[in-house]
């Protein structure tokens, strides 16, 4: 039997969304407010304009972006944290469960290239996947349509039999408009932030929730 391409995101799907909070939220404001000398409350004000004028670009997601715009060296810091990096409960549960089943698996990450290696180096993850993306070297943001038009271009694959999983709504959005035909949003992508009580996408509670959805996919296609 086919067996269909399974696509992940790595922030917040894959990974715990809180180290990219703490470093954002939390390490950022308190540099800049030290190289820039204001106060910690100015810094946030600071940062979050910048957050909001950028949100969801290409730009968004440049550690060499932010580092020109913030004057902090974006990637140093995160590698000074890097140990903090964290896999979500029951990733490898999945992607082994995945692997050994015949699916095809795929990363697709918004994550800057530098960000990317340095994560799936702590990690151990790159073993699981038979294509890694960066939106950096595709061009264009998951947000957008030409995301997945370039990547298909680049990797031929059948939109319409793809599973992707993503914890942000707007890039589930842009996947929806290119045709993915099975979408999953995270309802906690941050261990250190409450569980989601909407969503516009089927929720995982736990990475392993998909087993059963792939199980009863399956099921169906053998009587088709």
């Amino acid at each position: 039997m086919h067996k269909n391409i399974i696509m992940f995101d790595m922030d917040g799907t894959l990974l715990d969304l809180a180290y990219d909070d703490f470093i954002w939220n939390e390490q950022l404001p308190i540099r800049y407010a030290e190289l820039h000398a204001c106060s910690l409350e100015r810094s946030k004000e600071i940062l979050y304009d910048f957050y909001q004028a950028h949100s969801h670009t290409l730009e968004w997601y440049s550690s060499r972006f932010w580092t020109a715009k913030v004057g902090v060296d974006m990637l140093a810091m995160q590698l000074e944290y890097k140990d903090q990096v964290t896999l979500r409960p029951q990733a490898i549960e999945l992607l082994e469960y995945l692997k050994n089943n015949g699916y095809h698996i795929w990363l697709t990450t918004n994550a800057d290239c530098a960000g990317l290696d340095f994560k799936l180096a702590h990690t151990g993850l790159a073993k699981y996947f038979e294509v890694i993306v960066s939106s950096e070297s595709i061009g264009y943001a998951k947000e957008r349509v030409e995301f997945w038009q370039t990547l298909q271009q680049q990797h031929a694959f059948n939109p319409e039999d793809c599973y992707f999983i993503d914890d942000t709504e707007k890039v589930l959005n842009g996947a929806k408009a290119f045709g993915i035909g099975h979408l999953y949003s995270i309802a906690q992508p941050s261990s250190a932030k409450p569980t989601r009580q909407t969503c516009n996408y089927p929720m995982l509670h736990q990475l392993t929730d998909l087993i059963p959805v792939l199980e009863q996919f399956e099921d169906t296609q053998k009587y088709a």
